[in-house]
């Protein structure tokens, strides 16, 4: 069936669109939108249907130029060859030149990915996360196939994913973990997979995405991107390191997130089979791209062998056993953390009874203490103190934000307290006379009246029996 046909065929019949195809809340072209929302229906009308002609809706304007809005929305630092999104915007030609370069190239077939930049950034536990950045250019073509064919299999998703998707939240991964709690299934499978994007198969993802495209252009490209040569500065005046991965998709590529979910698909459509614990023990799986959690009345031995043989047997990767465990929700310090808050079972002060918990984990705590103290250091000395207070203002009300929901009063005072404290010290260590607030005032309305926000003052929510 031709592009045509297969565009009207999806147009005649109606089918159940979600808020995120049916309003335009993106802000895309009109003809964008309206091609994106025709692919999820034609994918969702038939669930066995392969998209043959694909590649040239990726090379059209309009889906070019929405590709570059939205790599230049997200910023990002430069690739290995140094052009920034300002760099592009600044040259002769600008933005219109750039895109105009890769439609040429990808009518011609004769676009090729540049080498990925390696970078490496701090994770809590004070290891370091491999991040592969690839040029401006490239993820503006990533953003380009990303467009087209993230649609198609949004049409197959299932409701226990949640992240890294068009209209779907961690909040909402919250609220189904709290509902299933509440339902009953207070035995909870904390999984842990080791270096997920580092370990995917090839061959195994690709064969995931030809479940439904059929287009080899596109295939082509996927492939292309999955193999693209990886260059790492080595320092010291070594000449840098240069490899070509045969497993894995980059953190950092635009498309790598959607590669992730599809191929992670496969472990939910399992799940929830007739064989799968979904069914024949009513467990709950709700998963955020590699995190998850299974949560069950009772997880027995049958589940944890379901897992992993899924997983590692027929999927290819490797579970973390050192970070997985089973936790029992319903007893007290058998705690369950997930996308940084912590679900524990806790005896209530007002009355005689137990409930269950939701509040910031301790490394949620400490991840933001660690970014105000990289905003009050020495290094900010020479800032203006109502400068270095925006700027602070700013981590604890995204902080703040995120950590919206449960029982956050104690948390938001331990935010409240450090700030106050690293303010006290970067406006002291600015001031060779010592620093003097003015008197009779205290240090919290002084740091108030230089325009400190606290957290305190928003509402804590009311613990409601369980």
């Amino acid at each position: 069936m031709d592009k045509d046909k297969m565009l009207e065929r999806a147009s005649d019949t109606k089918v159940d669109i979600p808020e995120v195809f049916a309003k335009n809340t993106a802000g895309y072209p009109q003809k964008v939108f309206e091609l994106r929302q025709t692919l999820y229906c034609r994918a969702k009308q038939d669930p066995k249907y392969k998209f043959y002609t694909l590649y040239g809706l990726v090379c059209r304007e309009d889906v070019l130029m929405a590709a570059w809005r939205k790599v230049a929305r997200n910023d990002g630092a430069p690739g290995l060859d140094g052009v920034s999104i300002d760099d592009i915007r600044n040259t002769a030609g600008g933005v219109e030149k750039l895109l105009e370069e890769i439609r040429q190239e990808l009518l011609a077939k004769t676009y090729q990915p540049k080498e990925v930049k390696r970078v490496y950034i701090p994770k809590p536990n004070g290891k370091k996360r491999p991040l592969g950045i690839p040029t401006v250019r490239d993820r503006v073509v990533q953003a380009a196939v990303l467009l087209i064919i993230e649609p198609i299999f949004e049409a197959d998703f299932m409701g226990c994913s949640y992240g890294y998707r068009p209209g779907r939240s961690a909040r909402q991964a919250l609220n189904e973990i709290q509902e299933a709690i509440r339902s009953g299934c207070k035995q909870a499978y904390d999984m842990d997979m080791e270096s997920f994007f580092d370990t995917i198969p090839h061959d195994k993802l690709i064969a995931c995405v030809q479940k439904r495209i059929a287009d080899g252009s596109i295939i082509k490209l996927i492939r292309m991107w999955l193999r693209s040569v990886v260059v790492e500065e080595t320092g010291g005046g070594k000449p840098p390191k240069y490899s070509r991965p045969k497993q894995g998709t980059p953190q950092g590529g635009v498309i790598s997130p959607l590669l992730a979910n599809l191929y992670l698909h496969f472990f939910d459509v399992m799940f929830h089979k007739e064989y799968g614990p979904g069914a024949w023990a009513g467990a709950k799986l709700v998963r955020y791209a590699d995190d998850f959690v299974i949560l069950s009345k009772h997880i027995c031995e049958r589940t944890k062998s379901f897992v992993e043989e899924a997983l590692e047997r027929r999927m290819g990767l490797r579970i973390n056993r050192d970070k997985t465990a089973i936790r029992d929700l319903a007893q007290k310090g058998d705690n369950l953390e997930f996308l940084g808050y912590v679900f524990r079972r806790e005896r209530a002060k007002q009355w005689k009874g137990w409930y269950d918990n939701l509040l910031p984990s301790k490394k949620a705590l400490k991840t933001v203490r660690n970014k105000i103290k990289e905003r009050t250091g020495p290094k900010v000395c020479f800032k203006p103190a109502k400068k270095v207070i925006a700027e602070v203002n700013a981590i604890t009300r995204g902080w703040a934000q995120y950590f919206s929901i449960g029982y956050r009063a104690p948390a938001y005072n331990a935010v409240d307290n450090y700030v106050q404290l690293r303010l006290r010290k970067h406006l002291k260590r600015r001031s060779q006379r010592g620093y003097r607030r003015p008197a009779g005032t205290s240090w919290y309305s002084h740091l108030e009246n230089l325009g400190m926000q606290r957290l305190s003052k928003r509402l804590a929510p009311v613990i409601a029996r369980q």
